[in-house]
This record gives C-alpha cells, structure tokens and sequence, in this order.
C-alpha cells in the first residue's frame, strides 16, 4: 500500500517500527482536535500552535517518533494529561510544507496505538512516555471476523468514493491493496463519529471486538449516506421536473408569438374586447382600467398573475348590462301560472300585475316577494313558473344553513381561494341582470362567529340599497334592482324584523282535499306516468282512490307527501307491465291496500259531547292546521290545584292558569258556586302528549272546558273555537285561520268560534274554503261561553259542590 502512496504523493516512505527500547525515552507529543486516526494512514494536519511549530522544527532534525493524542476538549489551548486522550497513534513526519502568513502542512504516517503513561515536559512543548498497545488478531479459520472484513472493506470504498468524493483512479488504486488491516485503518479515518467515539474503537485490543464496534459506526454512516443520496436524488427530480416545464413554457411562448402574440397578451387583449361590449359606466371602467394595468404589470409566472387574471375574467363574465326581454302578453303569462300550478291565486295575481305595470312604464324596480306556508304547497316550484311567464332565467339559491355572511357578500381578494358572493355567481350563471332568483329557505338562515348572513341580505333585498349591491370580491358596485327575487319560508317567527319589513308577504296556505284531487288529476299523476314510462291509456287512478290516498295515507298541507304515494302506485303498476301480469287499469279504493299498505292516517274526527269539560280547539303547525282536544277533569282535593299534562309549552301553561284565575273572579256570574274551589282540583290534558304545544290561541277553549268541568254543561255539537284571552276576559285575534278551517273542515265540524278581529281574515278566503262553516265572532268569553254551553247536562253528571 505504501508504494501506491508514494505514487501518487510523491513520497518516499521508509518502515521504521517503534520498538520497546523506544518506549524507554521520551518523545514528543502532538495535541490534535477532532483528529484521531490508526496506523498505516497518511494524515495532512495543520499547524497553527508557537509550540507546536517548534515541536516540527526539532523532530525534522532528529527524524525522531513524535505522539499524537485527541484532546477533550477542542477549546483548551493548552492541554496537558488530563485534558488528553490515553490511547494516541506514534506517527512519524512524512512530509513538512510551509505555507504563507507562517502556516505549516505535514503528512504523518502512523505507525503504532499506543497509550499515554505520563507526560515528562511541558516546555518548549508536551514530552511524553508511551507504553505500546497490541493487537489482538482472531485466527485465520473465524469465518466472522473474515466477513466483518468484507464488510469494512466495501463500506470504506464506498464512503470513499460517495463521500469523501476521492477520484476513482485513487479508489482503483485502494481496492487492489490485499492488506486488510489497512481498510480496517482507512475506515476508521473515513467514518463520521464523535471523538469519544472514536476513542472508545482505538482504544479495543480486540481486532473482531473493534470490527463490531467500527460497523456499527459505519452503518450510521452509510443510512446518512443513503438519506441524503435520497434528498438530492428527489431535488434533482424536481428540478429536472421545473427545467422541462420551463422549457416547455418557453417553447410554446415562441409558438404563440410566432402565431401572433404570447398568451399572456392575447388573454388581456381579450379580457379589453370583452370589456368594451358590457358599457361600464365612469366609475367601473376607472376601476377595470387600473386592475388591467396591474394585471399587464405582473409577469406570467407571478404568484398573484393567476390571482389577477381570474378576477379580470370574472370580471368581464358578469352581465353588466344584459337584460333578456320580458314577455308582456298578460293572457300567456296566466296561462302559463295557471297550467303549472293549481290555486296560489293571491301570487300569480301580484306577478300578473307587477307585468301589467311594467308594461305600461317600460321600466320599474321588481318587488321583493315572501311566499310563506306549510312545506310542500309549491313554493319553490313557483317561481320556475314566474320566470317561464316573464320570460326571463330562473336561478334557484338555497339558504337553509347558511351560515357565513361572506357566502352574500362574497370574500376579499386578499384570501387564498377568494370567490364571488352567492348573488354575483348567481347572475354569473344566469347570463343575465334581470333573471328571477329564489331565495329558497330564507327562514333557516343560520348565524355564527363567521358574520350574520340575513343582516347581508338586508342590503340585497332592499330596493333602495341593491341598486349598488355591493360584493367584497369584485369589489364594484352592483345594480340588482332589476332582479326578480321570491323568498320562500315556511314559518316567519325565524325571519328578522329588518328583513321582513323589506319584503311583500304572500300566505301560501294549505290545499283542501278537493284542491289537492285536482292538482293530484292535472299534475302528479300524469307526472308520475311520464316518470314511470307508463302510457296514460294503460292506467288511472279514479278520484274516489284519490280522496282515499289523501285522507287515509298522508297527513299534510301541501302535495309532496300525496306525490311520493302516487310514485309507489306507479312503480308497482310499472312491475305489473314488465313482467306481464294482471293489474287493474283503473285504481278504486278497494285496491289501495295492495298498492300502498295499511291505512296510516285516520281523518282527525269531532268526538261528540258526551263528556263534560273536553272541548274542540284549532291549532297551526308547520304542516298545516290540525284540531286538538281540550279535556279536564276534577278530583277531591284542597284549594283547587291545577295540574297540566300533554306536553304544553310555557305560553300555553299560562294560558291554563289565566284560564282558572279569571274563573274563580267570576265564579257567580258563570254559575259556580266559590266554595267548589277548596274542595275540587283541576286537571286539564291535551292528547298526543309525544307532539310538543304552545301558543295563546287555546286560551278561550281551556276556560270552556274548565267551566264545562265544573257545571258538567254540555258542549254544544259540532263546535270549535281559537282565540286568546286576557284576564278581565276579552277575546284577542290569532293567527293560521285559513289552515284551522281547513283542520275543522276535515274533522267535519259546523261552527267555528272566532275573534271579531278575525273576521277581516275570513274576508279574505276564497268562499271554497269556508263552504258549509258557520263562524261566530266574539269579544268577551262570555259571549263564547253562551254559544259553545248548552243549558243540559251530561249523562251521569257528577255533582260539584
């Protein structure tokens, strides 16, 4: 190995062993930092240290042996036994190159470990003496020791040639040497380990013991080896991956201008034609006019390049000024209202004359409508009917949860993934700044940490504000005073104040049956045979089995529910023809049962007067009106307790109490006696105690069943009755009229007893409605009392005294 050394340094090497009389005499020592390394490797140390300069000079002279050992400490200028490793190398000086500013370079060759016993000097540098260390080499026939060569012999090349970066004309040379002990040398100099870990391999007699200890620093070595090999292997892939899109992009920048221009100008060039055809007005086209020139200022390939031009086509893209044309042919638009939909009268009428006005002044701001009702009426489907009949587009805006005010009014630019609000998309889509939008669910508007949403409506809604809309993205003003918006809601108690007031409600109410067969024979079923591939001459459905599916399987205002039974129908019938077998041509109530089951519902019915104190009231719920049954009942007991059950609300328990008090302050006059209130309590129930209750409306019809209780009068036939009442007695408007009559007509009940106030609400129904009822108008309880109380008594009267 030596002679491919003195080949390619240049240096004649002579073999001059440390024996045991050199151990007798003192020799110089050499304190190294970070550098420690095993005989028979030529190592280049620098030579900064006065003392150690000397050190050179002197042993030049005398070709002596000099001691190198690591210190502990790198920062210790100075150091002495203590302050160094024991187990060093004695080397010998190969070479001495003097450098500028007084800097030396020697080659030393070690030649021997050996251990520190004392050192003799410390002037004009450290003398020591060493004792010699001594191999202990494993014999030939260990198969181990022979593999953990191996081992070390091809991790050193390795480390050599991928980490030292030696030029592979020297690792040639390397690799030829037969000499194992020199890789087991030249590894421990290659591998990257603390000091102290170095120390703890130098200092092992035993060659396997520091073969295993040697590997095991090697291995950690090579996985940084491999890793960092990994990092650049992927770095060079990305980089390989951004040249060819670089050269890619250039190649068909060179193309484009070669076919007339870049991309980037012909898009801007673009992005001004269309410009120039949506007439902005001076203040849009000032601020289009200095978004195009930051956008022309940005090069291609700049973050915000993409950023700028998405908003300069979205821009662009917005109907400014483009209106479709209305459809003024009053007699075609009913058609349409009137083919689409069955009933809804007070809607098409108001659209049929904010058409008629339009005709006549060529130009007006559209009214902000609220249809409101029970789900499943049609309100939705409506204003697709309302679009048809103006000829305009139709976007429909669902806002059940919405809960984010920046989903109105849209987000600033300065967020990453930055977007128009709901309306502005919405016109977007639409083509067009006149189009109808439904504003579906206004009422389930949500609110959180994100901003009130419905507070952002308050400016799209009023016709005084959305003449300059405002969205924080596009960042200009917006006119939608020309948008057709119909809310729909199915209750108002949800809905702000502000919002209401900027809005013209329309009560969609309930159908009664007759309504729903109609629209059942006009719409749903040939829908549904359509839907189904069903030719109508295959199959109908009599009105009798529509009346049935109406009344004995669903339960509703609207038509959803009666729609999703007529699809049941059609797809069994659709069976039936597909695979040839029987099925009647023509539905009667007879065959339901086989179509859709047992009968679920069964008609809310008057359950007669036998029974004192139970008593018919009307309610409103979401679905629609329904009636319900007030029922008290006394028992023995002191001072007249009231107990309530049925799952009543707190306006309703109050209602109960006030109802009590006001009849024990007027106990004589309602033919009472007071002394029944210390020896009776009351206990007043409203059934189907699972459905949660409230509401004043019931406050006249529990004070009838409490009085009707304690003088065990009956109840006058076929009577129901709504109303609040106050405490001296007086009778106060409710609202839902229209679904409580239609609640009373499916119960079969006559008379309804009535606020006087309420009478303007029957006015305004449509006499189909209320055919067949007798209303009672009253304003005081006693006036109630007088109509709803027979003079008889029940059978098998209790006596309450």
């Amino acid at each position: 190995m030596n002679d491919s050394i003195e080949q390619q340094f240049g240096i004649a090497i002579e073999n001059k062993p440390f024996t045991a009389e050199d151990m007798l005499v003192q020799h110089a020592i050499l304190p190294l930092k970070n550098i420690m390394f095993l005989p028979g490797i030529l190592t280049p140390i620098n030579v900064s240290r006065s003392k150690t300069q000397k050190l050179i000079q002197d042993i030049r002279k005398t070709d002596g042996f000099i001691g190198v050992f690591c210190q502990k400490d790198i920062n210790e200028s100075d150091p002495g036994f203590d302050e160094l490793h024991p187990i060093g190398v004695v080397a010998r000086i190969i070479k001495v190159e003097e450098e500028e500013e007084g800097k030396i370079t020697i080659m030393l060759m070690g030649i021997n470990r050996v251990r520190l016993q004392e050192i003799t000097t410390k002037e004009p540098y450290l003398t020591g003496i060493f004792s010699l260390m001594t191999d202990i080499i494993p014999p030939k026939s260990d198969k181990e020791y022979k593999e953990q060569l191996k081992s070390v012999r091809e991790i050193t090349l390795r480390l050599l040639s991928q980490k030292m970066m030696m030029p592979d004309f020297l690792i040639e040379q390397i690799s030829k040497s037969k000499d194992m002990q020199f890789y087991v040398n030249l590894a421990f100099s290659a591998v990257n380990a603390t000091t102290d870990q170095k120390q703890d391999v130098i200092a092992t007699d035993d060659m396997k013991e520091r073969m295993t200890k040697l590997l095991t620093l090697m291995s950690q070595d090579v996985q940084l080896l491999d890793i960092r090999q990994d990092i650049l292997r992927k770095t060079q892939v990305e980089i390989d991956k951004h040249q060819r899109e670089y050269f890619l992009q250039q190649e068909m920048k060179n193309i484009q201008e070669a076919l007339g221009g870049n991309s980037h100008e012909v898009e801007i060039k673009e992005i001004k034609e269309k410009a120039k055809k949506l007439g902005f007005n001076a203040e849009q086209q000032k601020v289009f006019d200095n978004e195009i020139k930051k956008l022309e200022r940005l090069h291609p390939h700049s973050p915000d390049h993409s950023t700028q031009m998405e908003y300069m086509q979205t821009l662009v893209s917005l109907p400014w000024n483009t209106f479709t044309k209305d459809n003024f042919n009053l007699k075609r638009a009913k058609r349409v209202l009137d083919g689409a939909h069955f009933g809804l009268d007070k809607v098409k009428e108001r659209i049929i004359e904010h058409l008629a006005v339009l005709k006549l002044k060529g130009d007006m701001k559209s009214p902000i409508l609220c249809l409101y009702g029970p789900p499943g009426v049609g309100k939705t489907s409506l204003g697709k009917s309302v679009a048809e009949a103006l000829g305009r587009k139709y976007i429909r805006m669902s806002l059940g949860g919405l809960h984010d005010e920046a989903e109105i009014r849209g987000h600033s630019r300065t967020y990453i993934g930055a977007m128009p609000g709901r309306i502005i998309r919405s016109l977007h889509k639409a083509g067009s700044a006149n189009p109808v939008i439904i504003l579906d669910e206004i009422d389930k508007v949500g609110q959180d940490y994100k901003g009130d949403p419905a507070a952002a409506l308050l400016e799209v809604l009023d016709p005084e504000q959305n003449v300059a809309f405002h969205d924080n993205y596009i960042d200009i003003d917006f006119d939608l005073s020309k948008v057709l918006f119909i809310a729909t809601a199915n209750t108002l108690q949800t809905i702000s104040q502000p919002l209401l007031d900027r809005m013209e409600l329309i009560d969609v109410s309930g159908y009664i049956a007759e309504e729903k067969m109609e629209i059942a024979r006009r719409h749903l079923i040939l829908n549904q045979l359509d839907a189904h591939g069903i030719a109508k001459s295959k199959f109908t459905i009599s009105n009798r089995a529509i009346l049935s599916i109406i009344e004995n399987y669903t339960r509703e205002s609207g038509v959803r529910e009666l729609n999703k039974k007529i699809a049941k129908i059609m797809r069994k019938i659709a069976r039936a023809i597909a695979e040839k077998t029987p099925y009647p041509q023509k539905l009667e109530p007879e065959n339901l049962r086989k179509y859709l089951g047992v009968v679920e519902f069964t008609k809310d019915k008057y359950e007669g007067n036998d029974y004192a104190g139970v008593v018919t009231g009307l309610a409103w719920t979401a679905a629609g009106g329904e009636i319900l049954f007030i029922e008290t009942s006394l028992s023995q007991g002191k001072d007249c307790k009231l107990t309530l059950t049925g799952n009543l609300g707190n306006v309703m328990k109050e209602s109960a109490v006030l109802a009590l008090e006001y009849i024990k302050a007027h106990a004589p006059q309602l033919g009472i006696s007071e002394k029944v209130f210390e020896r009776w309590n009351v206990h007043l129930h409203v059934p189907e105690g699972a459905i949660p209750k409230d509401g004043p409306s019931a406050g006249i019809t529990m004070t009838v069943s409490i009085v009707s209780a304690f003088t065990q009068r009956k109840v006058r036939p076929h009577v129901a009755m709504t109303g609040e009442m106050t405490l001296r007695g007086k009778v106060l408007p409710v609202g839902g009229i229209k679904e409580k009559i239609l609640a009373a007509k499916r119960a079969g009940i006559t008379d309804i007893i009535l606020c006087r106030e309420n009478k303007r609400n029957i006015e305004d129904i449509n006499d189909i409605y209320i055919k067949g009822l007798t209303f009672h108008y009253v304003d005081d309880i006693r006036e109630v009392m007088d109509i709803a109380l027979m003079k008889t008594k029940v059978k098998d009267a209790i006596e309450i005294k």
